[in-house]
């Protein structure tokens, strides 16, 4: 059963990627860091997929098992106000009776979005193009059942796993970006380009918004250009993935690094000044207003 709130989230994100300001997304993987992002301003969150499996000691790629995901999506959704995106990874099944049930039972817990990717396990060898929009389309068919509009981001892996030049991983990934709109995709969301040319390239060729990743630590370690020359490009949707919590992971082991070795804190000092801006970072992660 879909309440008419999650209805009305899901009307509201899906026109987030067609009005005239770019929808940027940090990617949370807690319901801590998902009221941080939401306090800071935010319009909705979307959460990363190998962040909460980090998060619980897990590799990435489906190891996490989904009620284990479901708990963690279940707690976000519930402490925050604004719509929620989740990352399915490949969906969490190997036939499409699979991927539905699972799906079924991610909108249950009030999410408005999800991420799915036609890779399996990051293998260079893709999903058919054929069952992978089979997959989309039931998806769909699910949410015009139930009533709303989920809104799916359709992610092609053909730059990230894929094989071949640019040139033919730029014209797999066109051509799966459109099929999978045709199939009932809303977004599509390929990853990891950042050059200026690559990208308009995809915004004109591919009739759909387009969600560009802004992650160091995924492909070669290059980043798109900024928040707004994206938007001037056409992209509808800026986000994250892993990197906000690969860095907080990191900042960690810098601390515990210099504290094991010269015994000093100017690691944790200084990634904790001002101290007032520390103390209200974490009044924001656990709703506290005053």
């Amino acid at each position: 059963m879909v309440s008419q709130l999650q209805k009305e989230k899901a009307a509201r994100f899906l026109q987030f990627h067609y009005d005239d300001d770019i929808l940027v997304l940090l990617n949370s993987w807690d319901t801590g860091s998902s009221k941080l992002i939401e306090a800071c301003g935010y319009k909705a969150i979307a959460t990363t997929s190998m962040g909460i499996a980090a998060s619980m000691g897990y590799p990435d790629c489906q190891v996490i098992r989904l009620p284990e995901m479901l708990e963690v999506i279940t707690g976000i959704v519930n402490g925050v106000q604004v719509p929620v995106t989740v990352d399915i990874e490949a969906g969490y099944g190997n036939r499409v009776e699979e991927v539905i049930e699972s799906v079924e039972k991610i909108i249950a817990t009030g999410i408005v979005g999800i991420n799915i990717e036609d890779s399996i396990s990051l293998s260079p060898v893709l999903t058919d193009e054929q069952e992978f929009c089979e997959r989309i389309a039931a998806i769909r068919s699910l949410s015009d059942a139930l009533g709303f509009h989920l809104v799916i981001n359709a992610r092609t892996d053909a730059f990230y796993t894929g094989s071949g030049t640019p040139a033919e991983k730029l014209a797999a990934s066109i051509r799966r970006g459109n099929k999978y709109r045709e199939a009932g995709a809303d977004c599509i969301f390929v990853q990891p380009v950042w050059e200026k040319e690559t990208i308009a390239t995809l915004v004109k060729e591919i009739d759909a918004p387009i969600n560009i990743l802004s992650n160091p630590t995924i492909g070669a370690g290059g980043l798109p250009p900024s928040v707004p020359e994206l938007q001037d490009l056409g992209v509808a949707r800026v986000s994250l993935g892993s990197s906000m919590m690969k860095a907080t992971l990191a900042l960690i082991k810098k601390v515990a690094g210099e504290l094991s070795g010269s015994g000093t804190y100017h690691t944790l000092t200084e990634a904790m000044t001002p101290l007032d801006e520390t103390v209200q970072a974490y009044n924001m992660a656990i709703g506290k207003t005053s």
